[in-house]
């Protein structure tokens, strides 16, 4: 390894005033982090939830409470425990309590297929898992597989005030079959009865200890649980915090992207928690409902993925909305078209806000965002500059060659939010994170993108095949595998159609084995097939049978060419 060398900063000029280039990152966990808050701020709104509030002070003794019954259950130091939950109080605080007792968070989408969250227990090795009673039935053919000792099962109607729960019971828990009682299956007070007398439970850990599974496809589209630690997650929050320097504690996020992805979880959740603010948790949204708690709530800050922006424009209930109470609305997990920029910024300004929207890029290999658009100076199409201590590169696809300004290359970037590994893949992890002729590691994107002489970061798209869905990463080879492994199917290809609502949907192509005729009912047995292996957002919204796949000259499916024909549809019908 060559001897570490200063990096490159054009940015630097860039930064808003007062951002500082450099910042000091704390040496505590997360649940030391959100400590300080808590001693700070004890009777601060720290999350409200359906109506109820919970303070900092109220927030610790229920995370306090949870880590206590983890150690009673014999949660271990470095243990992995699975959380499959939506944005509840819940999810909150067993996130925090398992860094509280030293073991490691492997987050998981509560949508996600049994054979999914099958693979996301095994390959994290989790020993213990959380998720909601409505979720129970999927958990129960899991564990006919999985050997998991210890399931936690809670209701939303746990953290709801008497007369919400006594709704809640006569309306959608009504729809909720009862849990059985079962050895390995504890229900949510009993567990936390079980930590009463626990009197030893907090476990000394570095900054630089592993804290956080997120699963991803990465750069090459296989599914891979991203390991993270205290210090990527508490410097991104020193981060978010330093760029956005009108936040103040008591401040308002409207949380609705999901605690399972990085995105939810650093942005809204921990950069929140850490900084004194108060989390509105929504664990269940439609772009409709969204609208309407933004009306009732006045958040001062909103994030969100491009395709939720663009429904707020349609939507009745945002017409004569008052967005006077916006300090910060961020833009992430998708590009944001300068158009749909244009036309956000405009009703921004109609509906009273003095703000434009922002948007930032990251890839979850560094938790979520590294890079912001300043408050201000924006340039048109850019996705911003990187945060205090965080750098970016372009580098010639395939190599580690830097390239001049303005020329195209694969992004690559450095800083503390840098991941610890893959989990269980070491090649994936050599292929993604790499040591350059500077000394320092690299995170190579798998993403096109410029940068210009000032430091800002141009976006293009992502090198390997991939469909973006609502801020979701979906890789057709999985959705193919699945589909091909049907006693129907010869063989498929599935694509993504351009969206105005999602950017994107999928779809497949499929060729039947002989002696299978594609009638309405086939397509209905491959889409009912699916719906039990495929996660919901990455669901095809049509199968179109085929006689035969376009092929490329060494004999590859053509998919470029059904996505022209599908183009070529869609002008026609214009």
């Amino acid at each position: 390894m060559s001897k570490r060398t200063t990096l490159k900063a054009p940015w630097l000029s860039s930064r808003d005033p007062g951002v500082p280039a450099s910042l000091h990152y704390s040496k505590r966990t997360m649940c030391g982090e959100v400590e300080q808050m808590v001693k700070k701020y004890p009777s601060y709104i720290a999350y409200e939830f359906m109506g109820k509030t919970t303070t900092y002070a109220q927030m610790w003794d229920k995370i306090v409470a949870c880590a206590k019954a983890l150690k009673a259950m014999g949660i271990r130091e470095g243990d992995k425990v699975t959380i499959c939950m939506p944005n509840t109080p819940q999810t909150l605080c067993m996130f925090y309590a398992v860094n509280m007792v030293g073991a490691i968070a492997n987050m998981i989408h509560p949508l996600s297929a049994e054979s999914e969250i099958a693979f996301y227990l095994r390959d994290s090795n989790s020993v213990a898992a959380i998720t909601l009673d409505q979720f129970y039935p999927k958990f129960e053919s899991v564990l006919k597989a999985v050997n998991l000792p210890n399931l936690i099962i809670t209701s939303v109607k746990d953290e709801l005030k008497p007369l919400l729960k006594i709704g809640f019971a006569l309306t959608s828990g009504r729809k909720i079959a009862r849990v059985p009682n079962k050895a390995g299956v504890i229900k949510w007070k009993d567990f936390l009865r079980r930590g009463e007398h626990v009197e030893i439970y907090q476990v000394k850990r570095k900054a630089e200890d592993p804290a956080v599974i997120l699963y991803s496809g990465g750069t090459t589209g296989v599914n891979k649980g991203i390991l993270l630690s205290n210090l990527n997650f508490n410097a991104l929050a020193a981060q978010v915090l330093a760029t956005n320097p009108f936040f103040k504690p008591g401040d308002t996020m409207l949380a609705v992207m999901p605690m399972f992805h990085g995105f939810g979880l650093g942005i809204s959740i921990h950069c929140m928690m850490a900084g004194g603010g108060q989390c509105i948790l929504v664990p269940r949204f439609t772009p409709q409902t969204y609208a309407k708690l933004i009306v009732k709530h006045k958040p001062n800050l909103i994030a969100g993925v491009p395709s939720l922006f663009e429904a707020l424009l349609r939507i009745d209930t945002m017409k004569d909305a008052d967005l006077s109470c916006l300090k910060g609305v961020f833009a992430g997990g998708d590009s944001l078209s300068v158009e749909l920029k244009k036309r956000f910024d405009q009703f921004l300004k109609d509906h009273g806000a003095s703000i434009s929207i922002r948007e930032g890029y990251g890839t979850t290999e560094c938790v979520t965002a590294s890079c912001l658009t300043p408050i201000h100076k924006q340039k048109e199409g850019s996705i911003g500059i990187p945060f205090p201590d965080t750098f970016y590169k372009i580098v010639q696809v395939g190599t580690e060659k830097e390239v001049p300004y303005g020329t195209e290359g694969e992004i690559c970037l450095t800083g503390p939010t840098r991941m610890i590994e893959y989990v269980n893949q070491p090649e994936e992890t050599a292929q993604t994170l790499r040591t350059h002729a500077d000394g320092h590691v690299w995170i190579h994107t798998g993403d096109l993108g410029v940068m210009d002489e000032e430091g800002f970061v141009y976006f293009r798209q992502r090198i390997k095949r991939m469909i973006v869905t609502n801020g979701y990463n979906v890789y057709p080879s999985q959705i193919e595998n699945i589909l091909d492994g049907h006693e129907y199917v010869q063989i498929s290809c599935v694509i993504g159609v351009p969206d105005p609502i999602k950017i994107q949907k999928v779809k497949a192509f499929v060729v039947l084995k002989k002696g299978y005729v594609p009638t309405e009912a086939c397509k209905n047995t491959l889409m009912e097939y699916c719906r039990k292996h495929i996660a919901k957002y990455a669901m095809p919204y049509d199968i179109e049978f085929r006689e035969e796949l376009p092929k490329t000259l060494v004999g590859k499916v053509a998919y470029r060419i059904l996505e022209e024909e599908e183009k070529e549809k869609r002008e026609g019908k214009k």
